[in-house]
């Protein structure tokens, strides 16, 4: 193996219309430094100094240097981030799908907080949470006037501790009290479920240290379920990435051993790395192999993998890897385009960097940075079109994006006018009845690309857009 990097697990997680995550790995910090601008540095130190001794009142030099180092950093573009121990703790937390809370996904509704749903086993699934009950308060905070982040703050803890929910249930016209004690939790990344006879629906939400074990489960599952499989359908629709040591995983379990998968290029010499469909590849120390636990029929099931502009990192090594060996369809719209590979290194016992150090490469060699998957077949959201997509975030659109390295961007003009329209249509449906709203639950017999998806896996005809169109990589603004 030489040079191959040391997976860690370590997955960063940044909010920006929607949950964003970088391929993340950890190496050991260089030995050695470059040269240091002692003048520059010496400016540094100078107005370090001045700030201490001028400033109208006193200031923490501990938040200054922090500060200081967080600038430097986040200059750089917009995945690279100094953690300070808070922040290195939530960062640890989201790698394993693990945390203290109540245990439930939420939303916001009406400036509340709405449960989308109590996480099986959780303290909020035993206290009774429904789906679609609204928080009003915690402990005695009103929620009204509250981001999401600052509510999810409040209700994680540590453990053992309680929290007191005043919740409001429509369906009973009623509000109540709550206590909670709060306790680990445990995400679950895969959902699978056997759509119809010969064929079945698996969607990976993250890329998580779990992940990989959950996948094999969830198919051995499906074939006890349904031996004679036919078809699988991939949902990776609005799965922000994660970990590059599961998705070489998922992308094995799926190809012929040993082609590549993904590959990294920056400047360390570590960086420069051809990942492959083998378990030394992705199997961590110590560990079984899951993939060897699903049947070998997996191999050559025809599949088809949804993805759409929330599709990122992660999501985007596997989609790359199963376009370029033809081993799937991709349907669905254009994904995210990050590209990049992200090393974690520990400055302390309580803080750390994470420096993007690589870009990644699909097996044929093309970068998706700034760009993305595109799928073999377009489909839209909706029967009616692809109604809120131009409202998504993508790498493009983030301040000091990284290119592509691979030839100029363009600019989409288009793409302005179409948020307006995208926002109009937006505020019609939030005032509409939750049934009547137009985009449903993934995996629903109502998810009109799922559906699209089961017709091109039976060979029937595919709705296929008529008015999406390749999205090329955009210019970066110079000054």
């Amino acid at each position: 193996m030489g040079q191959k990097l040391k997976i860690t697990g370590w997955i960063s997680l940044g909010i920006v219309a929607g949950a964003l995550t970088t391929v993340s790995l950890q190496t050991v910090a260089r030995s050695t430094l470059a040269p240091l601008p002692l003048e520059e540095l010496q400016q540094l130190a100078a107005v370090f100094g001045m700030i201490k001794s001028d400033y109208v009142e006193p200031v923490d030099e501990k938040k200054l240097i922090t500060d200081a180092i967080s600038g430097m950093v986040s200059s750089l573009d917009p995945h690279s981030q100094y953690f300070d121990k808070k922040s290195f703790k939530e960062f640890r937390e989201g790698t394993t799908g693990r945390f203290v809370g109540v245990g439930i996904e939420i939303t916001q509704e009406d400036g509340l907080v709405k449960v989308v749903s109590p996480i099986e086993g959780s303290p909020a699934f035993r206290a009774g949470l429904k789906t679609n009950d609204l928080i009003t308060r915690i402990d005695d905070t009103p929620v009204k006037g509250l981001s999401l982040s600052e509510a999810v703050k409040r209700m994680r803890g540590e453990p053992n501790t309680k929290v007191l929910l005043t919740i409001f249930r429509k369906d009973e016209n009623r509000t109540f009290p709550v206590t909670i004690t709060r306790e680990e939790i445990r995400t679950q990344s895969v959902r699978a479920k056997v759509i119809e006879p010969g064929y079945a629906w698996i969607r990976l939400s993250q890329f998580q240290e779990r992940t990989v074990d959950d996948f094999a489960r969830k198919l051995e599952e499906i074939y006890k379920q349904e031996p004679k499989l036919k078809g699988l359908v991939l949902d990776l629709r609005n799965d922000p990435g994660g970990l590059l040591d599961a998705a070489v995983a998922i992308s094995a379990a799926f190809l012929p051993e040993n082609v590549t998968v993904v590959s990294t290029d920056g400047q360390l010499a570590e960086s420069k790395f051809t990942y492959k469909a083998a378990p030394e590849f992705y199997q961590r120390r110590g560990t079984s192999d899951p993939i060897k636990r699903i049947p070998t029929a997996i191999k050559d099931i025809p599949l088809v993998v949804l993805v759409n502009e929330g599709s990122a990192s992660a999501s985007e090594i596997v989609a790359g890897a199963l376009q370029d060996h033809k081993r799937a369809t991709i349907m669905g719209s254009q994904t995210f385009g990050k590209g990049s590979v992200q090393t974690v290194r520990p400055l302390g016992p309580d803080t750390g960097l994470k420096i993007t150090t690589a870009r990644y490469y699909t097996p044929s060699g093309k970068s998706i940075q700034a760009k993305g998957i595109v799928p073999d077949v377009m489909v839209d959201e909706t029967a009616e079109g692809n109604l809120f997509a131009a409202l998504r975030t993508r790498e493009a659109d983030l301040e000091k994006h990284l290119t592509s390295g691979q030839g100029a961007e363009q600019k989409d003009e288009a793409r302005e006018k179409a948020r307006e329209l995208a926002l109009k249509k937006l505020e019609e449906e939030a005032s509409k009845p939750p049934q009547d709203r137009k985009l449903p639950e993934f995996g629903s017999d109502k998810d009109f690309q799922l559906m699209q998806a089961l017709n091109q896996l039976k060979g029937q005809t595919v709705m296929v857009s008529k008015t999406m169109v390749e999205r090329k990589e955009e210019k970066k603004k110079t000054e």
